[in-house]
């Protein structure tokens, strides 16, 4: 049993969207620098997201992603399932048909019970919740800021006073 890179990811990029999102649609491209993920990965995950109606997108200059919902409304359950995620600690996907007779081992129970155990934590944890933790965490009360080196555009009235 373990999450895969998929749902990891996918949480990841969730996070950095909602933390971004106050500044207009953001770009995969953007969370692909910032999170080290794969562009072409990102993609794959965003159509999941979007087909399951986390996020929205926004074409065009300027375009990319919002969240559909409200970070309140968002679980990491949600988001896991969203990019066909499953976390299952049984042998049998949670068929019951572990032994070799078809019938379910002796820990399947166990298996079954941690099964329900994670879901119902991981519904508990809202996107809310994660991105206070991740504010908290870098100091930063509601707005992150752009550390890229300022470029100064010379308009064209600066341009006559220069000369």
């Amino acid at each position: 049993m373990r999450l895969t890179t998929k749902g990891r990811f996918a949480v990841t990029a969730m996070i950095d969207l909602a933390l971004r999102q106050h500044a207009g649609p953001v770009t995969l491209a953007g969370i692909s620098e910032r999170q080290k993920i794969s562009l072409s990965y990102l993609e794959q995950l965003f159509g999941k997201l979007r087909r399951r109606q986390l996020v929205s997108s926004v074409r065009g200059p300027g375009g990319g992603y919002c969240l559909a919902k409200p970070l309140e409304a968002v679980s990491v359950s949600d988001i896991i399932h969203a990019v066909d995620e499953s976390l299952d600690a049984t042998n049998c996907g949670g068929k019951g048909n572990c032994a070799e007779d078809q019938r379910p081992c002796m820990t399947h129970e166990l298996w079954t019970s941690l099964n329900e155990k994670m879901f119902e934590y991981l519904n508990s944890v809202s996107l809310a919740e994660l991105v206070a933790q991740q504010r908290e965490r870098t100091g930063t009360a509601a707005v992150l800021h752009d550390e890229r080196p300022l470029r100064r555009v010379r308009r064209p009235a600066e341009e006559l006073v220069a000369a």
